[in-house]
């Protein structure tokens, strides 16, 4: 059996015995973590941080999570909305004037959240390259039309979501979402998540696999029937390992942390908005991620989805999951968050890894609450 390291409460024995299977079917490393009221029951890891498994999976290892990226997009606006700065009702145009171009003047800023603004990706196809320039980026999205009514369908923005939220998040408050992020979120609460990955941490990544048969070329593409590359913007594992992605900020997929920091974050959701004697929103703030917008099929991703607002909804719980396999879930009747930060991608439609490791936590529960 794989080895795994760190520390968790027996009655959460399961999740390590989860990783360690993973590990022995063949992932090369990962990282779980289980906090309840903001504390952790979980935190282990194992495996390695490279391909060749030369470079053990340390404590302090990071790995890029892709769109659970998103998660951390979504809890800034929620931030700025409970202290009254944002307002998710209003039109995005208000914030930033530009975006009412080519008739969005009726795009409002919970659209953004919830997938319905119609912009999944831009109107023409554009590079990784492309992503590393906000300016440009933005002003692309500004200047085009919706692709439907906004409000009336939704289309998951894969890519997109990250720079209309983080361009609204800048107009209101000056600061790049990573920045905001850093100030205001990460840094109280002493987690090592990073949207634009600065030079001194590049030691600590562990890169991206693809899956099984696959090389760096292998590219982002939506799970549905079409399965079409994601946003129009063909990113490949490649792009994603390189360093000119770890230092851009892609608010929508280039978040770089481990499973202690991502539950540790979102810990901030399910423990009414104050981990740790840091207090990030009211309790009515983090209740707004529960606000159902959308329900139906996603236009995208080819399969039935409730959106809240920002996050995906999920029976009891909420949260979202990334390219590749890490995932981060949220259930705030038991005040838990898991979370499940791997190097070792996998096909979409493959992918049962971190629902296993949810389920795993969830035996834990049951004895928590006997």
């Amino acid at each position: 059996m794989a080895e795994i390291r760190g520390s968790y409460d027996d009655l959460f024995s399961a999740v390590p015995g989860a990783l360690a299977a993973l590990l022995d079917a063949g992932d090369v490393g990962a990282s779980v973590a289980v906090l309840v009221d903001g504390e952790p029951v979980v935190d282990v890891w194992g495996g390695f941080a490279d391909a060749d498994r030369t470079v053990p999976w340390q404590r302090d290892t990071i790995a890029g999570v892709w769109s659970v990226t998103k998660t951390m997009t979504a809890l800034c606006a929620l931030i700025l909305a409970d202290r009254g700065e944002l307002d998710l009702a209003a039109p995005v145009a208000r914030y930033w004037p530009e975006f009412a171009a080519a008739g969005k003047e009726g795009v409002l800023v919970r659209h953004l959240l919830a997938h319905t603004a119609g912009l999944p990706d831009w109107s023409r196809p554009v590079t990784a390259e492309d992503l590393y320039d906000w300016p440009t980026a933005t002003r692309r999205l500004a200047a085009q039309a919706a692709q439907w009514e906004p409000g009336t369908a939704a289309g998951y923005h894969s890519i997109t979501q990250g720079f209309l939220v983080g361009e609204v998040v800048r107009r209101v408050t000056g600061r790049s979402l990573g920045g905001f992020l850093a100030d205001e979120v990460t840094g109280p609460l002493g987690a090592d998540f990073h949207i634009g990955l600065s030079a001194e941490h590049d030691h600590r990544v562990a890169l991206s696999v693809p899956p099984p048969s696959r090389d760096e070329e292998y590219t982002a593409s939506a799970p549905g029937k079409a399965a079409t590359p994601a946003a129009g913007t063909g990113i490949r594992v490649r792009d994603g390992n390189s360093v000119a992605w770890r230092r851009a900020e892609i608010p929508a997929a280039s978040g770089f942390g481990n499973a202690r920091s991502v539950a540790l974050v979102q810990s901030v959701m399910a423990c009414g908005g104050t981990v740790r004697g840091v207090r990030l929103l009211s309790q009515a703030g983090c209740d707004r991620a529960w606000e159902e917008q959308f329900r139906g099929e996603d236009r995208v991703l080819g399969t039935s989805m409730r959106y809240g607002m920002g996050y995906g909804l999920f029976g009891s719980t909420y949260g979202w999951g990334g390219w590749g396999g890490s995932m981060v879930m949220i259930e705030p009747d038991a005040r838990m968050v898991v979370a499940y930060v791997t190097n070792q991608m996998l096909e979409p439609g493959d992918d049962n890894r971190g629902l296993e490791v949810v389920m795993a936590a969830y035996d834990g529960l049951k004895g928590l609450r006997a």
